[in-house]
């Protein structure tokens, strides 16, 4: 019993959800992984100095961000405040980098991940509430 208990703790510590396992991904999950590997490939940029790799996976950021799926992750004024201020820092992002600026991209892409910190718990929040 105590193993059943840590293993759910480490998949809900890791992000999971012991609800989704074994079902196919649902659009949010899906939109979601597209956002991290988008997420993934700023930070390989910003590693390397890519610049345009740097834009054009922020800009893609923004447009995932704007999917009609997400709308219905949670309906609060939070939520919408922290995607609003997610799509601000990605455009800073994407402006940092067709600048050339090197510096002020690796702040705006730390900018963005505590944006999608403070997003994600006021989610799960939200969700354990109402559960």
């Amino acid at each position: 019993m105590r193993r059943v208990i840590a293993v759910g703790v480490v998949l809900v510590l890791a992000g999971g959800s012991l609800r989704g396992l074994g079902e196919e991904p649902d659009k949010e999950s899906a939109l979601m992984k597209k956002k991290l590997e988008h997420a993934q490939k700023v930070l390989e940029g910003i590693a390397v100095a890519d610049y345009k790799k740097i834009a054009g996976s922020a800009e893609e950021l923004i447009e995932i961000s704007k999917a009609a799926e997400w709308k219905s992750a949670v309906k609060s004024p939070r939520y919408e405040l922290y995607s609003s201020e997610f799509r601000r820092v990605a455009d800073s992002l994407a402006g940092k980098a067709r600048e050339k600026n090197l510096d002020g991209a690796a702040l705006a892409y730390v900018e963005l991940t505590l944006t999608c910190v403070k997003c994600h718990k006021h989610v799960r929040e939200v969700r354990m509430v109402r559960r």
